[in-house]
């Protein structure tokens, strides 16, 4: 994964409460065998009209908000189906981080496999971030997630994440790399059971 410190760019604002998977990505674009354009069907329904005509009132179609990195969203966002594709798809658009007060539980772990930033924060926070995504002569937002704080406007908004997703994210880990990272202690408990169970491998156990 690309490793995240410091990204700067325009937000853009999504308050309505509960925009689910199928809304961030349709469930026509899960038919392809790889991860290849995705970006397309991100918010398709809302951004393209008839024979793929960009509609001009919705908001990442607008001169002030397009290429925007960062989303300032509503309430329990990514709800309804499981579906990986929908992060797939905001990382391809360039989306690097969301920001909100909560997110549908499945929905943040795949964020978290992904590299997308998930940032939760309190509901007075958002509601600030928000009316600075609204007007585009403030909104580039400047997120370090190693200080976790949001800086728009001059002003700096502090945010909590947990240690071990901040580490993966600041180094680019999924969940494989870091657990990789404690191969060296995963060899020796391997070492000791076998040791301990010597009839196991005897079975066929260890490879």
């Amino acid at each position: 994964m690309e490793p995240f410190v410091v990204a700067e760019g325009r937000a853009a604002p999504l308050p309505a409460a509960n925009i689910d998977t199928d809304v961030i990505m349709p469930k026509r674009f899960l038919k392809g065998i790889d991860r290849a354009g995705l970006a397309d069907g991100v918010f398709a329904d809302l951004r393209f009209g008839d024979g793929g005509t960009p509609q001009a009132d919705f908001i990442l179609n607008q001169p002030g908000w397009r290429d925007a990195r960062f989303l300032v969203v509503g309430p329990n966002f990514g709800c309804g189906s499981s579906r990986e594709h929908a992060v797939w798809g905001l990382r391809q658009l360039g989306v690097r981080a969301l920001i909100g007060t909560s997110f549908a539980g499945i929905f943040f772990d795949n964020c978290a496999r992904n590299g997308l930033l998930a940032v939760s924060m309190r509901p007075e926070q958002v509601e600030r971030l928000t009316r600075l995504a609204a007007d585009p002569s403030r909104n580039t937002f400047r997120l370090d997630l190693d200080a976790q704080t949001v800086t728009a406007a001059g002003a700096a908004e502090r945010f909590e994440i947990e240690g071990l997703l901040k580490a993966m994210l600041i180094e680019g880990l999924d969940a494989v790399g870091a657990t990789l990272q404690a191969r060296e202690e995963i060899r020796a408990f391997e070492s000791r059971h076998f040791q301990a169970c010597p009839w196991l491998a005897d079975q066929g156990v260890r490879r």
